[in-house]
């Protein structure tokens, strides 16, 4: 009985030794590989971003120039943000906005969305989804050209009825089968203009980082 009681430690004792080794190697291959996830992570964000604003629009950094959003129901966000203000030859071009779209099938759709000061969408980007393989994943600009349907759009273009997909009598076109999706994101864009032009003035108003 006490060597079963003995084994049964020594047993408990290496799975506790590797259980440890294991965690000090998976925080420490964390660590080192930290760094070049958080600067593919920021590639990939640049490149997006690239695409919601007009090229040579902005000579200013974006992500260098990036300031906090709060947590705010019409942007879908349950914690703080970011945006990105643009500016060209000192003047504010755009400014990109980061949104959430909370009721996609298949949880959040993460979106970047480009306006103009006058309110107009220079464009929207979809930056992260689980939205289901090869049917509601045509949101994705990879995918589809169904997001540049945005371009151009503002809160008064089309006319607030009409910020819906063609299926509840709006405008924006949908894929047959899969309306949760292009519905969701249709929202959060409408959304997302109705915050900017709550908040114009101070989205505006930011100071910016020149040099790319």
């Amino acid at each position: 009985m006490n060597e079963f009681s003995h084994n049964i430690k020594l047993t408990s004792l290496s799975l506790f030794g590797f259980s440890v080794v294991g965690a000090v190697l998976l925080a420490g291959t964390f660590q080192l590989t930290r760094p070049s996830i958080e600067k593919s992570e920021r590639d990939a964000k640049i490149k997006l971003i690239a695409q919601v604003l007009p090229a040579g629009s902005y000579d200013s950094d974006l992500v260098k120039s990036a300031h906090p959003l709060p947590a705010d129901p019409l942007l879908g966000l349950r914690k703080p943000g970011e945006y990105y203000p643009a500016t060209l030859a000192g003047k504010t071009s755009a400014v990109v906005l980061e949104a959430i779209a909370p009721d996609g099938y298949d949880g959040e759709i993460k979106l970047l969305v480009g306006i103009q000061p006058d309110g107009q969408l220079t464009g929207v980007r979809v930056t992260e989804h689980h939205e289901t393989p090869g049917l509601g994943d045509y949101i994705d600009i990879a995918k589809s050209q169904w997001i540049r349907q945005f371009d151009g759009k503002s809160l008064d273009n089309p006319k607030p009825d009409d910020w819906k997909v063609k299926k509840d009598g709006g405008k924006f076109d949908y894929m047959t089968g899969a309306t949760i999706s292009p519905r969701a994101v249709v929202k959060a864009v409408e959304h997302a203009l109705d915050y900017f032009a709550q908040h114009k003035a101070e989205l505006l108003a930011q100071e910016v980082n020149h040099g790319q």
